[in-house]
């Protein structure tokens, strides 16, 4: 099957996700090989989980399926550009390509506009429209001492 195949489930899928009241207009699919090993539309609404978006809800059903955390051999066929979060998770999991239909500026001409979240990763946190702050705690740096030390991690 072709990239343009593939892409053309993954909107299928936001059409079909849109149409059953499932969740949002995006779709995503993983493949391995040539064979789609998992497939998701959004599901925010739905399960009422802001971090359920068609990519990352495709990655969780990929990586249980191959029983592992890194897709390194998989390729992500999503409607949209993913947004930051998306984004984030595609790096985790080591994906090695992701095609794409729809860009950020067609999503936000839909009202899913995500370009505050890419402005505010360039503002330091505490001046964040959600201010992260920083606390300075005398065993704040434990658990990377304790990670360091161990043995037997699984790096990821």
């Amino acid at each position: 099957m072709t990239h343009q195949k593939f892409l053309q489930q993954a909107i299928d899928l936001a059409v079909e996700n849109v149409e059953s009241g499932q969740g949002g207009p995006y779709g995503a699919l993983i493949v391995k090989r040539g064979e789609i090993i998992a497939r998701s539309g959004n599901r925010v609404t739905r399960r009422l989980d802001p971090t359920a978006h068609a990519e990352i809800m495709a990655i969780r059903l990929a990586c249980r399926k191959l029983q592992d955390f890194q897709l390194t051999d998989c390729i992500l066929y999503t409607s949209c550009e993913p947004c930051p979060m998306c984004l984030g998770a595609i790096y985790w999991s080591r994906l090695h390509k992701v095609y794409f239909a729809c860009d950020r500026h067609d999503a936000a001409a839909a009202e899913f506009d995500d370009s505050f979240i890419y402005d505010e990763l360039a503002v330091p946190p505490a001046e964040r429209r959600i201010a992260m702050l920083r606390l300075d705690l005398p065993d704040a740096l434990r658990p990377f001492a304790a990670w360091t030390q161990k043995g037997d991690k699984v790096r990821y």
